[in-house]
């Protein structure tokens, strides 16, 4: 029923877009709710107190915080359908491993790539360039982290591809010349359904992060 799943998220967070999309991929109708950061909801403020962040997702009134645990969350609750962690125990820490180094890596630099400038701007190329190799790495010759198909680690790393373009102009990168294996695999996960209809265009996306760059006096 949809009521008894709600999504409160805000349009360009990638970390609600991971959720967006593992609900496309399991076929699970959900009510979203899309939230003003600035004047942020009595309903976001009371199902999250401590952190007051999106995503959060609700599920028969309780919620359930912070994007990677969520995503595992949707994984073991609706397990009979499209499954993203694997079942061996080892290969499920693995994935819980690269998709921690996704928030770790890939969030913060990327945000650099566009906030900052001069020296602090380069160390941001050089670290964001060097965590897409080592992902490059991981990869190997698989389709997706999850092998042959879309798995825990793609959803929670592909979201970061929609803000590709306002890294790249911002940070004065071509991302496909230095790393374009990792495009390969972007282009492979946004041609499925539920990747594709869960994520806005990169264009969308860059128009937001010249707002905010307004707003920031980033010139």
């Amino acid at each position: 029923m949809a009521h008894e799943v709600i999504l409160l998220d805000y349009w360009p967070s990638p970390f609600g877009m991971r959720l967006r999309i593992a609900l496309a991929e399991k076929g699970i109708t959900y009510e979203y709710k899309d939230e003003d950061l600035r004047n942020k909801s009595p309903l976001l403020l009371q199902m999250n107190p401590i952190h007051k962040k999106i995503p959060v997702l609700i599920h028969n009134g309780k919620p359930i915080c912070e994007s990677l645990i969520a995503l595992q969350y949707i994984d073991e609750v609706w397990n009979d359908k499209a499954p993203l962690l694997p079942s061996d125990p080892y290969q499920r820490s693995q994935a819980r491993f690269w998709a921690d180094f996704v928030d770790k890596k890939i969030y913060e630099t990327g945000k650099n790539l566009w906030t900052k400038k001069g020296e602090e701007q380069e160390a941001a190329k050089k670290e964001f360039i060097e965590a897409l190799k080592v992902l490059e790495q991981e990869l190997g010759n698989k389709s997706y982290f999850g092998g042959d198909k879309l798995g825990f680690v793609d959803v929670a790393l592909i979201p970061f591809y929609t803000w590709f373009k306002g890294y790249e102009t911002f940070g004065n990168l071509n991302i496909e010349k230095e790393c374009p294996k990792f495009i390969g695999w972007a282009k492979r996960c946004v041609k499925i359904e539920s990747v594709s209809k869960s994520i806005p265009d990169q264009d969308k996306v860059y128009q937001f992060i010249v707002e905010v760059r307004k707003k920031m006096g980033i010139e």
